[in-house]
């Protein structure tokens, strides 16, 4: 979080001309505030017609902001890992599927999405299978919350081409903070 390396990393990076360029050494416990600034920082120097991949950066409300910064691409571990560990990302916000109050709660995972994986099990079943630490939970976990990043980046995607990205991502932000 060094501007003056950032700045000189970048520059160096940006003279390269490569058809894309990747930034990295964030997301690594630095608070949020850090992460966008030197975001913002970089985007600033790196070329706008090249795509920019941050690596390593995954809540949705982090992509949410990133890409507003210029961000166009990303990755992480935290679907995966944090479903197979109960922690579903909904578009009403987060829920923990070990919790007591899904047990009887019948409904489906998203419902709504189009996704089979959603509307075809419960979270009950899910809870359950969780619970258990059946295999077949933390898959659907994992399908699940894959499915949700898709969905939240088609959305984004949506909402910049109308032009209404910024309305729609302050909404999002604290939905995907919510925890249900």
């Amino acid at each position: 979080t060094y501007k003056d390396l950032r700045t000189e990393s970048a520059e160096q990076i940006a003279s390269f001309g490569a058809i894309g360029n990747a930034i990295g050494g964030l997301s690594v416990g630095e608070p949020d505030e850090e992460l966008y600034e030197m975001t913002d920082l970089v985007c600033d120097i790196l070329p706008k017609e090249k795509p920019r991949y941050l690596m390593g950066v995954g809540t949705p409300e982090n992509i949410l902001e990133c890409i507003s910064l210029g961000i166009d691409m990303f990755d992480c571990v935290m679907p995966t890992r944090n479903a197979r560990n109960g922690m579903l990302f909904t578009r009403e916000g987060i829920i923990n599927i070990k919790n007591k109050k899904w047990e009887d709660d019948f409904s489906a995972i998203d419902a709504g999405t189009g996704v089979d994986i959603d509307e075809n099990h419960t979270k009950a079943y899910l809870k359950h299978l969780i619970g258990l630490n059946e295999r077949l939970g933390a898959q659907i976990s994992s399908i699940h919350n894959l499915a949700f990043y898709l969905w939240l980046t088609k959305e984004a995607r949506k909402h910049i081409i109308e032009g209404t990205y910024a309305d729609w991502k302050n909404v999002m932000v604290k939905k995907l903070t919510t925890r249900l």
